[in-house]
C-alpha cells in the first residue's frame, strides 16, 4: 500500500506524514515497508533540496549538493522515531544540514581544519561580507571583523588563515608580482648539503687548533679561500710540492684522531 502524501501537498516541502511514519515503524521488512519508506523520501526531498541551495556557491556543484542533502534525507527517514513525540521537520532539518556540512568538511577542505577553526572561518568571510557593505575604500579592520563576527581577536586570526586552507594551489602556479616563469616550486627550499658535514666540521675543530700554525693557514688558504696549491706555494715562498705533502699530512692526521676518537 502506498501513501498519497507525497501528492497531497505538491507545494509544501514539509508535508504532513507523521502517520505514514508510525505505519513505517509497524511494517515489518518487505516490499510493502520499502514502498512506504520511498514514499516518505520522495515527499521530502523538496525539503533536502532547499537546504542544499543554502550551501550553493561554496566550490560544490548544486547537484552534488543535491545528492548529498538526499543522502542525508534517507538516513533521517530510516532513523526517525514517531514515538519520541516531535515531528519529522525538526529531526530531520539537522541531520540534512549535518551530512551536508560532513561533506565539505571531509571531500572538500584542502587541508586538515579542526571543526572550531572551519565554524570561525566562516563566520569571519561572513563578518567581512557585511562589512564590505558598509566600509569602503578600505579593508576591515581585524578588529572590526572581530566585533563583527562576535569572535575574539585570536579567534579572528584564526579564521582568516583557515580561509585559504580550504582550497591550495599547485606547485606549478605563478607567484604573483614575481615575473612571468616564477612558480611556487621555484620558492620551495631543498635540502643543505651543508648539513652533512656538520658533525665532521665540529669532531674536525678542537683537532685544527692543535695542528702548527703554518699548516692551519695552509688548510685555510687551501680549503676555504679555495686557493690552488701553487698560489700558497707562492704566498708562503715554498714549493708547491711541499705545500701538497703538508696538506696530505694534515689531512692524514686529523682524519686519524677523529677515528680514534670515535672507535
Amino acid at each position: 500500500m502506498r501513501t498519497q502524501t507525497s501528492t497531497e501537498h505538491p507545494h509544501d516541502d514539509t508535508p504532513d506524514t507523521q502517520a505514514a511514519f508510525v505505519r513505517l515503524a509497524e511494517l515489518p521488512d518487505g516490499p510493502e515497508r520499502a514502498d512506504l519508506r520511498q514514499d516518505l523520501v520522495n515527499a521530502w526531498l523538496p525539503l533536502s533540496e532547499r537546504l542544499a541551495g543554502r550551501f550553493r556557491n561554496r566550490g560544490e556543484a548544486l547537484e552534488d549538493l543535491r545528492q548529498v542533502a538526499a543522502l542525508g534525507l534517507v538516513k533521517a527517514v530510516d532513523r526517525y522515531d514517531p514515538e519520541r513525540g516531535s515531528a519529522f521537520v525538526s529531526f530531520a532539518v539537522p541531520t540534512i544540514t549535518g551530512e551536508v556540512k560532513r561533506h565539505f568538511r571531509d571531500h572538500m577542505w584542502t587541508l586538515h581544519v579542526p571543526r572550531r577553526v572551519q565554524d570561525q572561518r566562516n563566520r569571519v568571510r561572513s563578518a567581512q561580507h557585511e562589512l564590505s557593505r558598509t566600509v569602503s575604500g578600505r579593508a576591515p579592520t581585524l578588529a572590526e571583523i572581530a566585533e563583527q563576527a562576535g569572535l575574539s581577536p585570536e579567534e579572528t586570526r584564526s579564521g582568516l588563515e583557515a580561509i585559504g586552507s580550504f582550497s591550495t594551489l599547485s606547485l606549478d602556479a605563478e607567484i604573483p608580482g614575481a615575473g612571468a616563469g616564477h612558480t611556487m616550486a621555484d620558492a620551495l627550499g631543498g635540502p643543505d648539503p651543508a648539513l652533512d658535514v656538520v658533525i665532521d666540521r665540529e669532531a674536525v675543530k678542537p683537532r685544527l687548533r692543535k695542528l702548527p700554525e703554518r699548516d692551519r693557514k695552509i688548510l685555510y688558504m687551501r680549503f676555504f679561500r679555495d686557493m690552488t696549491q701553487s698560489r700558497i706555494a707562492a704566498d708562503l715562498g715554498i714549493s708547491q710540492m711541499h705545500v701538497s705533502r703538508l696538506i696530505s699530512n694534515s689531512c692524514d692526521r686529523l682524519r686519524r684522531e677523529v677515528m680514534q676518537d670515535a672507535a
